[in-house]
């Protein structure tokens, strides 16, 4: 059952074999005894707090659920490495007094996340000994609160930042992750894994990273909560990055309540993130904004120009908006701002820029046993090796090579369009102007089928505004296209994370509209 990757042969036997083919009907039938409605993270800690259930038995169970549903019956492929410790580290707490909120709740990570005891991939055979013999701020933190750190995450490659012709959910350690409701269908990146894992009840939770989207989406493809802080506040320290501007981690859980719990852990201030500076004064317990009546007469921008790409995932979003005025919001329609063309330009030259002087800056801090020092290293290893380009190539690797220094002038130029676009001409005019707390669309369509051969076959989104300007936005479900999960996204200002925890809140008490994946094994 071990998934710890310690030798680089051993990984480039698993990459190097294809995608999983969904199993015949036949034997999809047989996983009918693996689907079971997932525990949350506030019953997790609630069993454990009152002595129904002991951290170690707990954790055994997560581990053997991964064995039963990750690595048999319908592979999803989702986890890519278990913490060797995490049973000792449950016995330990079992040992102990309560150490915090998540005394004894396994969590999973992203593997672009340092922690110890496992390698940090990213994805990468590149990265495959990569053991930093560090925990990042943020798992520090969980771990003072009492979490146990089960393992990591599978994703797209270094976060879906190598290729505009990627397939989502596939990287050289992991293969391909599959979508757990359907499983010819995508999960969506670039933290596939952590939200296909959850779904799948392989953890009541786990942490995901964004930079545009890749919280937002794999949650909303899973059908689960996700939500993608304000940058800073949460820190990015020991995290494989993108961009300076954009990136930050956040929570993917089950419900919004457990979502809220684990954010209100992992926020805060740290020395080593200078974009964190402010979070310790912004940061505040997110739990007491649950509030089933919090949509009561508040005023929410209605983004329509957001959707129009699905007739299906229209229909869901019409829904969810009666259910919002049902609720006691007063919705107010949204004209679109100007200048996305530009936002979006302006957007790729800032993380074409970032990632040559984060990911050169990461590469500097690895262990000697990473031989890629730099990101032209990376693109002579990648080339050099067969399992990293069988099914795409790394384009956006080779533009970022040849970006400019941060003092670059177009570059500079660029982050003060891009922040002038989506945050002050952009969210912030639209809630001024509007008088609105909040603005409201899909998260996304139903997902795609997963295609090795031509890629990603993406329909639409909202979530890129908030992700450009850096500020918080939540996806929580909203109903299912032909067993598809799809969300709802609310999105707002700069520290505006209680205000739409609350609103996702009351929809979500009203709507309960979380589903448990089938494993069903094609699209219909």
């Amino acid at each position: 059952m071990l998934k710890i990757f310690w030798c680089v042969a051993a990984i480039c036997a698993a990459a190097c074999q294809p995608a999983e083919s969904p199993k015949p009907a036949a034997m999809v039938e047989g996983f009918a005894g693996l689907v079971s409605e997932p525990k949350t993270v506030v019953a997790v800690a609630a069993e454990i707090a009152g002595k129904t259930a002991t951290a170690e038995a707990v954790t055994q169970g997560y581990l053997d659920r991964i064995a039963a549903v990750d690595d048999a019956g319908p592979m999803l492929n989702a986890v890519l490495s278990l913490n060797p410790n995490a049973i000792a580290d449950a016995k330990a707490l079992d040992a102990a007094a309560s150490k915090g909120p998540l005394h004894g709740v396994p969590i999973l990570l992203k593997d672009n996340i340092d922690a110890l005891g496992m390698p940090t991939t990213a994805g990468s055979l590149a990265l495959a000994e990569n053991i930093t013999g560090r925990d990042s701020p943020l798992v520090a933190r969980l771990r003072a609160a009492g979490a146990v750190i089960l393992g990591k995450t599978n994703l797209s490659e270094w976060a879906n930042f190598r290729s505009g012709s990627s397939t989502s959910g596939w990287s050289g350690v992991g293969g391909q992750t599959k979508n757990p409701h359907v499983l010819d269908r995508n999960p969506c990146g670039s933290s596939s894994g952590s939200g296909a894992a959850v779904a799948a009840g392989l953890a009541p939770v786990a942490i995901g990273t964004e930079t545009d989207g890749s919280i937002i989406c794999p949650s909303a493809a899973s059908g689960i909560v996700g939500i993608k802080p304000t940058v800073g506040l949460v820190p990015r320290t020991h995290i494989v990055p993108i961009s300076a501007t954009q990136d930050t981690a956040g929570p993917m859980a089950l419900t919004v309540a457990d979502a809220a719990a684990v954010l209100t852990v992992i926020a805060g201030s740290d020395p080593g993130d200078p974009a964190s500076a402010e979070a310790d004064a912004k940061k505040s317990d997110y739990s007491k904004a649950l509030d089933a009546s919090a949509l009561q007469g508040k005023r929410i921008g209605v983004a329509r120009y957001l959707s129009g790409y699905h007739d299906a995932t229209d229909a869901l979003f019409e829904k969810a908006l009666e259910e919002l005025k049902a609720a006691g919001a007063e919705l107010v329609e949204l004209k679109e701002p100007a200048g996305k063309d530009q936002m979006n330009a302006a957007e790729f030259t800032i993380l074409l820029t970032e990632f040559k002087a984060g990911v050169n800056a990461y590469l500097a801090t690895t262990p000697e046993t990473v031989k890629a020092r730099t990101l032209d290293d990376l693109i002579k290893f990648n080339s050099e090796t067969a399992a990293e380009l069988e099914f795409f190539d790394q384009s956006i690797f080779e533009e970022a090579a040849k970006a400019h220094a941060l003092s670059d002038k177009a570059y500079l130029d660029a982050k003060a369009m891009a922040a002038r676009l989506a945050g002050k001409e952009g969210i912030d005019k639209l809630a001024a102007d509007n008088n609105v707390i909040a603005i409201v669309a899909p998260s996304g369509g139903p997902a795609w089928t997963t295609d090795l051969v031509t890629g990603d076959h993406f329909l639409g989104a909202s979530y890129s505004m908030a992700a450009i300007a850096g500020y918080p936005s939540i996806t929580v479900p909203m109903g299912a296209v032909r067993d598809l999960p799809v969300g709802l996204c609310f999105f707002g200002p700069k520290w505006s994370e209680a205000t739409l925890i609350g609103l996702a809140y009351a929809y979500e008490q009203r709507t309960k509209a979380l589903t448990t994946p089938k494993f069903l094994p094609r699209s219909p």
